[in-house]
């Protein structure tokens, strides 16, 4: 890199955000034009509402606001003033999705989210607005998903609830969130630098203090007091005020938080040392504050890297999408380009997609043969051929060649915006395993409490002076954060890993159930098999060799658009053209080509102008259409048309059988060709020709029994029944109804994957029963001592903090994803294609 290069980075990363005042991102491009001057702004949300004020003649609202900023807190009182303008259409169009009627969803990330009671009290106070129709709020990515009634309430009034609470919420955007990542981390670094630097100072005078003999002077005992307090002053002031500010928020929604017992205990430990120290009588804890705060900080410094590192693959996937795009000006009439912002893409335009660069949106190639990269979207490495008429989807990498695509979705509408949204919806979604943690946290909390005032009074009695620092022991030695972080921490890291291997958990409560699988249901054609018609064999029945009749029924079959039809086009080139074609409809097609009359179609259709069918077959399997072809002199050929297994389905169903499992395949196909695919693969439990509320009716006889039914399929009639089974599992080619309805949508092509997913929901239910038992273990083992005095507010700050640790890093276990299982191909020879 140049010293030019190094120049502009050195120059952009010092910039501030033209309308918020915060640091511009290095990576981040989202310029506005303000006087004839381009000024940068941080994210798409900055640039719209930039772009938005000055459009519509306000712009100087920048011109006499006194100054730029110093954090995003200063900048919430000038902005307010301006936040309606959020909802205006054009704004709205690249964060907000419209629904039905006048429902409308927006991705919002949200600021000062610090633990799970922040979530709560959040979720709970949006949820009470009138109009607002549902709130999920990703504790690990900040992300939260509102839903509501816009001719009820209004986006502004949205986030101006967030702001009335302390909080503040912006549209979401992957720059903002990873420079609001950068800032957080940044101040937390300096509270906890605080801390330890005012810690090692006060620990100076403590030590003097614990090896006196009692040679020391009154005068320089006070001395020391004195100076311990004001070097304290700044931990409490400031290294402390997450924990008063989240107390404060809990007290205001009369609840108890996390956050309570913490900043009690400070402030009881604190203002009986200011006590002490002003009337030179008891004992000060001033080290004990220090380093309690200090340990504290720490751990939740360490945690929120920890965090950070179990949303990666969602993160990830939000920062697919670029900033930039290369649009045609006018794609008829010239090649003339422009770079505009992603967000001001509209459905219809052209743009440039150069080799390397990502898909701004999801569209159809126009011109131009690449490959594109999809591994972050589906998990499979493999790049896949793109050329004209081939959908992209947005996110995904130009591998080779340049493509002009004509753009058909933007901003939530997009393939990747929805898988967000599943994801979001998935990790917000609690199961029933952590909503009982939650409200035994919530009492918890009240009950310790009650032990420290309990405690408090009955030292006073037996020994005043150890009355405060047992209490304040008490109070932070318990940790209800471990409990409420159990179940969230390995959910997130779990998906994740699943995300990373093309498996898209949709509810939160998928990998709970999955782990508790008992009956795995298969649909056949898409799921078992490709979905796709091929031609299987062609046995020759006269001199014409199998590429002359391919050729005979490829120009047969030209004006067809039945399945079997594709299949046999896709076999062979068309070097004939059939005339007099007519179509008889269950039967088949009959043409002259070159002046000799031929059929195609089903054996008794050809039968009727080619004669009685010749006593020479091979035999066939019977998953398999027959399909003839003859004329006036004779039988020309039999082909042997079917859908292809995927290469691992007997390995997945011979891996399932193994741990126990019982597998069924449910299929609305004829019985031959469901008993055939049932027999490759050694099911016992098949039923065929089934409708949907066949299929309803016998996933309800197995849960009737006790089963917990995990149902995998793609088409549309497969929908209630994906809804019906505990679980459901979707295949990412399927129809988007059956997506809808699924629990687990499978973007990778590998069936293999379920097996995997099975692991990773039994792995982490086991995690998750880890974290609570250590939990519940931890305070039960911590409080006794903590009563009887064997623990000082220092240790106590020591045992909280390692507590959650504990809890996140071993939910961080499920973030790493093994190597997949080979895949198998296994085909029996019945089934194996045969060369044409």
């Amino acid at each position: 890199m140049g010293a030019t290069s190094l120049n502009e980075l050195a120059r952009r990363e010092n910039q501030a955000c033209f309308h918020c005042g915060q640091s511009v991102p290095v990576a981040a491009r989202f310029p506005v034009t303000y006087s004839g001057a381009t000024q940068p702004t941080c994210c798409r949300g900055c640039q719209a509402v930039a772009s938005a004020i000055i459009d519509q003649g306000f712009g100087d609202y920048y011109r006499h606001r006194s100054a730029l900023p110093a954090n995003p807190e200063a900048a919430l009182p000038e902005f307010l003033a301006q936040i309606s303008l959020y909802d205006t259409p054009e704004i709205q169009r690249s964060f907000v999705r419209v629904e039905a009627g006048n429902v409308r969803e927006a991705a919002l990330l949200l600021e000062g989210i610090r633990c799970a009671a922040c979530v709560w009290l959040n979720e709970q106070h949006l949820a009470s607005l009138p109009g607002v129709l549902s709130v999920d709020i990703n504790y690990t990515t900040r992300r939260a998903r509102v839903r509501w009634d816009d001719s009820q309430i209004h986006l502004s009034d949205i986030l101006r609830a967030v702001a009335a609470i302390g909080y503040t919420a912006h549209p979401f955007d992957a720059a903002r969130q990873e420079d609001v990542q950068r800032r957080e981390r940044r101040i937390a670094l300096r509270r906890l630098a605080i801390a330890g630097l005012s810690m090692m100072q006060v620990m100076m005078y403590a030590i003097p203090a614990y090896l006196d003999d009692g040679s020391m002077s009154a005068d320089i005992q006070s001395l020391m007091r004195w100076a311990s307090l004001l070097l304290t002053l700044p931990v409490v002031l400031y290294s402390s005020a997450p924990f008063f500010l989240g107390a404060w928020r809990d007290v205001s929604a009369k609840r108890v938080g996390m956050d309570v017992p913490v900043a009690l205990g400070i402030l009881v430990a604190f203002s009986a040392s200011c006590y002490a120290t002003v009337a030179m009588h008891g004992e000060v804890y001033f080290d004990s504050i220090a380093m309690f705060v200090f340990l504290l900080l720490t751990g939740r410094y360490l945690e929120m890297g920890a965090r950070e590192r179990a949303a990666l693959a969602v993160d990830r996937l939000a920062k697919l999408i670029p900033a930039i795009a290369v649009r045609f000006v006018n794609f008829t009439l010239n090649r003339n380009t422009e770079e505009v912002a992603v967000a001001q893409l509209t459905s219809g335009d052209h743009v440039l997609i150069r080799p390397g660069a990502a898909v701004p949106a999801d569209g159809v190639v126009v011109e131009g043969q690449s490959e594109a990269d999809e591994a972050l979207l589906t998990g499979e490495s493999r790049a896949i051929d793109k050329r004209a008429g081939d959908a992209l989807v947005g996110g995904s990498i130009n591998v080779s060649g340049p493509l002009v695509m004509r753009v058909t979705q933007i901003g939530q509408d997009t393939v990747l915006a929805g898988m967000l949204r599943l994801l979001d919806r998935a990790q917000s979604e609690k199961p029933h395993l952590a909503l009982l943690a939650d409200r035994a946290a919530q009492i918890f909390v009240a009950v310790i409490l009650a032990i420290a005032v309990v405690a408090a009074v009955v030292w006073y009695v037996i020994d005043p002076s150890k009355a405060v620092f047992i209490a304040v022991s008490v109070l932070v030695v318990t940790c209800p954060c471990a409990l409420s972080l159990a179940t969230p921490a390995a959910l997130t890291a779990a998906t994740g890993a699943l995300t990373r291997i093309g498996l898209l958990v949709t509810r939160g409560h998928a990998l709970e159930t999955l782990a508790r699988v008992t009956d795995v249901i298969f649909d056949k054609t898409g799921t078992l098999t490709l979905g796709r018609t091929i031609l299987r064999q062609t046995q020759t029945l006269g001199d014409a060799s199998a590429a002359h009749c391919l050729q005979l029924a490829n120009a047969l079959e030209q004006g067809s658009e039945h399945s079997l039809a594709q299949a046999l086009r896709q076999a062979g080139p068309n070097e004939f053209v059939a005339q007099e074609v007519r179509n008889t409809p269950g039967s088949g097609i009959e043409g002259v080509i070159d002046g000799v009359r031929l059929r195609i179609g089903n054996l008794a259709f050809v039968a009727e102008l080619a004669g009685t069918l010749p006593d020479a077959l091979r035999p066939h399997d019977a998953a398999h259409t027959l399909i003839g072809l003859g004329n006036a002199q004779g039988w020309l050929a039999r082909f042997e048309i079917g859908d292809s297994l995927r290469p691992e389905a007997a390995q997945l169903v011979s891996a399932l059988q193994a741990r126990g499992m019982r597998v069924h395949l449910l299929s609305g196909d004829s019985d031959g060709a469901v008993n055939a695919v049932a027999r490759q693969l050694g099911i016992e439990q098949v039923q065929a020709q089934a409708k949907p509320e066949d299929k309803v009716r016998y996933v309800k006889a197995l849960q009737a029994q006790g089963a917990v039914v995990a149902m995998v399929g793609d088409g549309v009639n497969d929908a209630p029944v994906l809804a019906q089974a505990q679980v459901s599992i979707a295949m990412g080619g399927g129809a988007s109804v059956a997506h809808a309805a699924a629990d687990v949508v499978m973007l990778s092509g590998s069936l293999l994957r379920i097996g995997e997913a099975l692991d990773k929901a039994a792995a982490t239910r086991r995690i998750v029963r880890q974290n609570l038992l250590w939990a519940l273990l931890y305070n039960l083992i911590a409080i006794p001592p903590a009563l009887l005095g064997f623990v000082t507010p220092w240790m106590a700050g020591i045992g909280m903090s390692l507590s959650s640790l504990i809890v996140v890093v071993n939910a961080l276990r499920l973030a790493n994803h093994e190597k997949p299982m080979p895949i198998t191909p296994v085909a029996p020879p019945a089934f194996a294609a045969e060369s044409v």
